[in-house]
C-alpha cells in the first residue's frame, strides 16, 4: 500500500464510528491498531487530527478538512472495486447482514444458506437481532427493516415483502372467554404481547374506514419473542397478534383460530437498506436480488 494512503480507512471509521473502540470492531483490527496507525497518520501530516480526552474525542479543524477529502476518496476507491466487481461473473466477497431475530431464523436464513451454496466464493456474515442497527457504525453491507422507514438521505431501500399480521387465540381459550366481536371488545380480553426493553407494542388494525387504530389489552405474559407468544396463545394463555406466515401451521391444525375478519389487513412492510453508494457491489446485489425474488412468497399468508 502507497504510504499516503495508510492510516486514512482507520481515522475516516474512527470519525464515523465516533470512537477507536468502535472503529476497531468495524475494522476486525485492535484499538491499538486504530490509534497507532492514526498516529502514524497525524505525525506523517504534521497536524493533528482529533483532540482527545480520556472520555471524548473530536475533530480539530484541520481534521474536519481532512475527513471530507479522505471520505470522498475512499468512496471513489470503493466505486473503482465496484466496477472491477460488476466486470466479473462470479459473486465473491464478504456481505455482512443483520436482520429480525425470528425472521431471520426462521425464513430468511434458509435462503441465504441456499445462496452460499450456489455461490461458492460469496461469504456471509449473519446478525440475528431485533434492535435498529446503525449500518455505518456497526461496518454493515445490508439489513432488513421491518415497518416504517425514517427519510434519510444515507439509505438506500428495497422491499422484499409484506409481514400481514393476523389476530389468534386458542378454541379453549374462546370458549371459556367468549368471542370477541371486533376491535372495540380487545381490551376486555387478555392477551399475550411482544415487548422489548421494557416497551409494549401496540396491537395495530385498520377499521372499517380504514384508519389506523392501536389498541393495548391487559396481559399477564409479555415477552419479546413471537415463538413464545404463539406457543403461549397455543396453551390459552389469551389473545396473541402475530405474523400470519408464523401462525399459519397453527392455523391450519385447529390449535389457533382467527378471532374475527378484519375489516382490512394490517401488515408491516420489510425492507432491505443499505448505505446510499454510487455503485453497488455484485456480491450485495446478488443477496439483494436473491431475497426480493425468494422471500415475498414465504411471507404471503394473511
Amino acid at each position: 500500500m502507497s504510504q499516503r494512503l495508510q492510516g486514512i480507512e482507520e481515522f475516516v471509521a474512527a470519525v464515523e464510528a465516533g470512537s477507536f473502540a468502535l472503529a476497531a470492531q468495524r475494522l476486525h483490527v485492535t484499538r491499538s491498531a486504530v490509534a497507532k496507525s492514526i498516529a502514524r497518520l497525524e505525525s506523517r501530516l504534521d497536524t493533528r487530527l482529533f483532540l482527545r480526552t480520556t472520555r471524548s474525542q473530536s475533530l480539530t479543524e484541520e481534521g474536519h478538512g481532512y475527513y471530507e477529502r479522505c471520505r470522498r476518496a475512499l468512496a471513489e476507491l470503493e466505486a473503482a472495486e465496484a466496477i472491477a466487481d460488476v466486470a466479473r461473473s462470479t459473486a465473491s466477497g464478504l456481505v455482512r447482514l443483520s436482520m429480525p431475530a425470528m425472521l431471520g431464523r426462521l425464513k430468511v436464513g434458509p435462503l441465504l444458506l441456499a445462496l452460499a451454496r450456489s455461490h461458492p466464493q460469496l461469504s456471509l456474515e449473519l446478525s440475528f437481532n431485533d434492535r435498529r442497527v446503525d449500518l455505518a457504525e456497526e461496518g454493515l453491507d445490508l439489513a432488513i427493516r421491518s415497518g416504517e422507514l425514517a427519510d434519510s438521505t444515507e439509505l438506500v431501500a428495497r422491499p422484499v415483502g409484506m409481514q400481514w399480521m393476523a389476530l389468534c387465540a386458542s378454541p379453549a381459550y374462546l370458549a371459556a372467554h367468549g368471542h370477541p366481536g371486533g376491535i372495540d371488545d380487545l381490551k376486555q380480553h387478555g392477551a399475550v404481547l411482544y415487548a422489548r426493553d421494557g416497551q409494549v407494542s401496540s396491537w395495530r388494525f385498520h377499521d372499517a374506514e380504514g384508519r389506523l387504530v392501536e389498541v393495548t389489552p391487559p396481559s399477564r405474559l409479555r415477552c419479546d419473542s413471537a415463538e413464545v407468544l404463539l406457543e403461549a396463545a397455543i396453551g390459552g394463555m389469551g389473545l396473541a397478534r402475530l405474523p400470519a406466515w408464523l401462525a399459519a401451521d397453527a392455523l391450519a391444525a385447529g390449535t389457533l383460530v382467527r378471532v374475527f375478519d378484519e375489516p382490512r389487513p394490517f401488515g408491516f412492510e420489510l425492507n432491505l437498506i443499505r448505505p446510499r453508494s454510487r455503485y453497488l457491489p455484485l456480491k450485495t446485489r446478488v443477496v439483494i436480488d436473491w431475497l426480493a425474488e425468494r422471500l415475498p412468497p414465504l411471507l404471503a399468508a394473511r
